[in-house]
């Protein structure tokens, strides 16, 4: 038998050897953050497109490892301001999504999405921007491997639709044009879709799988989550004069309002909602 007071000894060597170990990765991970703060500073920041393109790489880099901790899904990334961290409602997964402007006046987007495995651990998938690459945007059905970039500012889960959401995006696309985003995420286990036919209303095509929304780069679009009414509220867009139609850099809000009414059968357009001073 061994002796209780060896017990004792191996059992306070335990705690002090573990309490090291979570302290030497509590030091790593807030090294890392900090780390992916200067980064994300420089990559916003610095005048040199090709320095910023440099911070942008090491910042990949960086956020992986850091994401490749056990627990690094419950990091509160409090100081980390640079990139748009979202975390669906229900834990399932959290979305890490930025942009990154080049001197031209286009944009390149990055993300990763980590999500909860049915066996405890965390899986990380990057997800590639292909937008130049995709025709149709508009249409298309994707994975993370050919994804239409957006920084994501909303998660709303599509309740009666088991493991689809909607994500709210804002997307610079040109000088002159600037994009709101609604995009329907499916997470399947491991795999995830982007893009899906969920989209119901007049002058709205049956196989459209994402709404995109383009208008002049220096107006605001309003696009939220109405939560009392389960709607996505939002700025009807016309362009300054009817000869301009299709020409979107010409393209606001007209002071009016739609929306898209959320229903376990989809999304249905609600067009011409009285104008609220709440909104």
């Amino acid at each position: 038998m061994i002796p209780i007071v060896h017990n004792k000894l191996l059992f306070f060597i335990f705690l002090i050897t573990y309490s090291w170990g979570v302290r030497a990765q509590q030091q790593t991970q807030g090294t890392l953050q900090d780390s992916l703060k200067q980064l994300g500073h420089t990559m916003y920041n610095e005048p040199n497109e090709a320095l910023r393109l440099a911070a942008n790489y090491t910042f990949i880099k960086t956020l992986v490892q850091l994401l490749k901790s056990p627990d690094s899904f419950d990091l509160p990334f409090d100081s980390l301001h640079a990139i748009a961290i979202k975390t669906s409602p229900d834990k399932q997964f959290r979305i890490f999504s930025w942009h990154l402007k080049l001197d031209d006046g286009s944009y390149r987007y990055y993300g990763a999405i980590q999500l909860h495995t049915t066996n405890g651990e965390l899986l990380l998938k990057p997800l590639v921007d292909k937008s130049p690459l995709i025709t149709k945007p508009d249409e298309a059905i994707t994975d993370n491997s050919k994804w239409y970039g957006a920084q994501y500012y909303d998660i709303v889960p599509l309740k009666g639709l088991a493991h689809h959401y909607l994500l709210l995006g804002w997307r610079g696309n040109t000088p002159e044009i600037t994009e709101k985003v609604i995009e329907v995420l499916q997470v399947n286990g491991p795999e995830i879709t982007f893009g899906k036919p969920l989209f119901n209303g007049r002058d709205v095509a049956a196989q459209t799988a994402r709404m995109i929304y383009r208008y002049h780069a220096q107006a605001s679009m309003l696009l939220k989550y109405d939560k009392q009414h389960n709607r996505l509220l939002m700025d009807h867009l016309a362009p300054a004069q009817p000869a301009l139609v299709g020409q979107f850099k010409y393209y606001g809000p007209d002071m009016s309002y739609d929306a898209w009414k959320i229903s376990k059968d989809g999304l249905q357009l609600v067009e011409d909602l009285p104008l609220k001073n709440e909104y």
